[in-house]
């Protein structure tokens, strides 16, 4: 590989570090999901556990991308400075208290909603820390993070109401308002970057934003529409498996094209070059 002014793909971050965003998010967002629809029982049990096992998929990701994952302990050892410490601090404590949450008492569920979101904050600030990166550092890029999770996770929850049982008209019109939110700092985020990002990067999000629109914001919506207005019969569980599997789906294909296809560094900028035998 050449450095130089041009811009250069960046080959850090793979399809693994994608694996950190996507299971971390969505398994945040199921967290918050399930506290508010107020799932209890069985159904917490099991909808924790497969939240927990979502984040724990990430941040496995992350560790077989370490080069030497023996290493991996330090991680921990810069937090004042690395979001990337900030989250795994965060998740030394969310995972023992979601096993105290499921096996012991579900009043600590508030305390694990607090420490999901503490996850989901920490990982929306590790790409705009990227300052090399222009698709990464546009501050925007934290909101489509966070908002993109909590989306993903509340899909997986009307996803598995065949399962869970707790039909909501509130939680079908959050999940609502959740795309539309992701919806609009999608197109915030893209305007910002206008001008500001290779050609190749520029097509790889033009491509990731037709499927948002399409099956990540307009199917969802026009099903979340058709389960609010139609008889009770009609409410079967195939429209909403499909509705959260598709909101889910396409907002982890966005962060892995924001990732892995998008992350094109900016290349040097040097105002003024050193010429030798010349005096500054």
């Amino acid at each position: 590989m050449s450095f130089g002014p041009n811009p250069w793909h960046q080959t850090n971050w793979d399809a693994r570090a994608a694996g950190n965003f996507i299971g971390g998010g969505a398994g945040s967002g199921l967290i918050v999901a399930t506290a508010l629809g107020g799932a209890t029982g069985a159904a917490l049990t099991g909808l924790l556990l497969a939240a927990l096992a979502l984040i724990g998929l990430g941040l496995l990701c992350v560790w077989l991308e370490i080069g030497r994952p023996l290493r991996a302990v330090n991680v921990f050892i810069n937090p004042r400075t690395s979001w990337m410490s900030r989250e795994a601090f965060v998740a030394l404590f969310l995972f023992p208290v979601g096993a105290v949450t499921m096996f012991l008492s579900p009043s600590w569920l508030p305390a694990v909603v607090v420490l999901a979101l503490g996850f989901l904050y920490c990982q929306s600030r590790m790409l705009p820390a990227a300052r090399g990166i222009p698709a990464w550092r546009e501050p925007m890029t934290g909101a489509l993070i966070a908002s993109t999770g909590l989306a993903e996770g509340f899909g997986l929850w009307v996803a598995a109401t065949p399962w869970h049982g707790v039909r909501s008209a509130g939680m079908l019109g959050a999940f609502a308002l959740l795309l539309l939110v992701r919806q609009i700092v999608w197109v915030v985020y893209r305007r910002r970057l206008k001008g500001r990002i290779v050609k190749k990067a520029d097509e790889a999000l033009g491509g990731a934003g037709r499927w948002l629109m399409s099956l990540g914001t307009i199917v969802p919506l026009l099903i979340v529409v058709l389960l609010l207005t139609s008889p009770a019969e009609w409410r079967v569980g195939p429209f909403e498996v499909a509705g959260g599997v598709l909101a889910w789906a396409v907002g982890a294909w966005i962060k892995f094209v924001l990732v892995t296809r998008a992350a094109f560094n900016q290349g040097f900028a040097l105002k003024h070059l050193p010429v030798r035998g010349v005096r500054a």
